[in-house]
């Protein structure tokens, strides 16, 4: 690019190709005639020759001279062409940008007016969204909370529960307590399956031991004796034994302490004469009593041979109401005499009673007939009265019957 003035040329332009070529055409002539004059010396034909080529050079330097005005005209309008059409396209480049600008506006303002709308329902929608949200969330946190205060009413019995066991816990591990235990769920048992005067509780005996409960049977059987005491830490050592050899040795203590246990209870609540000839031993648990029937089996059968029947809370209960049973029987067999004489009273009571009944019913027959009569009087007087109220002076015909009936007053 060539900066000549405010003209501007490039190194493709026409014009400046065309003053290219001059410029090297003219500097090829002067180079030629310093030659020429370099070898003007040697010959005169020679100058002859280039005098000659000297004015065919002038002759090519005018053409080339009109051809460069040429040119430059003919650059002159191609450079105002180019102009005139660089100002056209300038021109609708504006008008085009102009247009792009307007349509870009306008889309802009649409895509403006859309995005507001589309912003407008989406925070429509998200409103709802988040109405709904926080209403589900108010709701799941209520439930929340509910569902913790459950958990912590939950949480309270359980360490309610803990304390219990551990309190159970601690009168398992007291010989004494586990013992006041027992009479203390016997007598809840005992209370509920038994009249209050079926049976006594720390009942004394003629040998000066103490039965922990008395149920008062007829004979026979008789008086039967419920002791609640049991051997519990053999069991312990069975149920903390880990080795097979230590569930041996346990479970043979164990055995050996219920053979004992039953000798006791047959030695001191069986008396001949007083008591009955068997006795109740009481398991305050289940699992005590299932582990002797499962692996103790010989030791429940000794039990039965020595008349000492082990029983659990379940069996107790059962063989309370079987007592209860026996109980109501006996008492309706000592009231049989007083009930047959209830029922002769009751008898005689029927009977005067229909004596009265046929008294009354002669009664109501008598007041029945005079009642009739006493309808019929009326019937007559109230003919009687009709005629005398339509001033009927005629003489009266006889009625066909003028007796007078008197009324008697029923007998009672």
């Amino acid at each position: 690019m060539i900066q000549i003035g405010d003209q501007s040329y490039a190194f493709d332009d026409p014009l400046v190709i065309g003053v290219g070529m001059g410029a090297f055409v003219t500097l090829l002539i002067v180079v030629l005639l310093i030659m020429t004059l370099r070898r003007a010396g040697k010959s005169s034909q020679s100058v002859d020759y280039v005098a000659g080529q000297v004015g065919r050079l002038a002759q090519d330097i005018g053409v080339l001279n009109q051809g460069q005005h040429t040119l430059a005209g003919s650059i002159k309008t191609v450079s105002e062409q180019q102009a005139h059409g660089q100002s056209q396209m300038l021109q609708n480049m504006e008008q085009r940008l102009a247009e792009v600008r307007q349509q870009m506006t306008e889309q802009l303002h649409e895509s403006q007016r859309r995005s507001a709308v589309a912003m407008a329902e989406m925070q429509e929608r998200m409103k709802d969204t988040l109405s709904g949200s926080t209403e589900k969330t108010t709701k799941s946190l209520t439930e929340l909370q509910e569902r913790l205060a459950t958990i912590d009413k939950a949480q309270t019995n359980i360490e309610k529960l803990s304390g219990d066991v551990l309190s159970l816990q601690d009168i398992l591990s007291n010989k004494q307590r586990r013992g006041m235990f027992g009479e203390i769920q016997l007598t809840d048992i005992v209370s509920k399956a038994l009249p209050a005067d079926s049976y006594a509780l720390q009942a004394t005996l003629s040998n000066g031991k103490r039965a922990d409960c008395m149920i008062h049977l007829p004979n026979p059987p008789g008086p039967i004796v419920i002791d609640a005491k049991f051997p519990f830490e053999a069991y312990e050592q069975l149920a903390a034994a880990q080795t097979q050899d230590q569930q041996k040795t346990a479970l043979r203590d164990l055995a050996g302490a219920v053979r004992k246990h039953i000798k006791d209870i047959s030695e001191r609540y069986v008396i001949d004469g007083e008591t009955a000839d068997g006795a109740i031993m009481f398991l305050p648990s289940e699992a005590v009593y299932a582990e002797l029937h499962a692996r103790l089996p010989e030791v429940v059968r000794e039990g039965f041979a020595a008349r000492v029947w082990i029983v659990s809370p379940t069996t107790c209960m059962a063989t309370l109401n079987t007592m209860r049973a026996i109980l109501k029987d006996a008492r309706m067999r000592e009231q049989t005499g007083a009930i047959r004489k209830e029922l002769a009273l009751l008898g005689g009571d029927v009977d005067r009673l229909v004596t009265r009944v046929g008294n009354l019913d002669r009664h109501f027959g008598q007041a029945a007939k005079d009642i009739e009569d006493i309808k019929i009087s009326a019937e007559k007087a109230g003919k009687r009265a009709h005629r005398l109220d339509h001033f009927d002076f005629e003489e009266l015909a006889p009625e066909a019957d003028t007796k007078v009936v008197p009324i008697t007053q029923p007998q009672v």
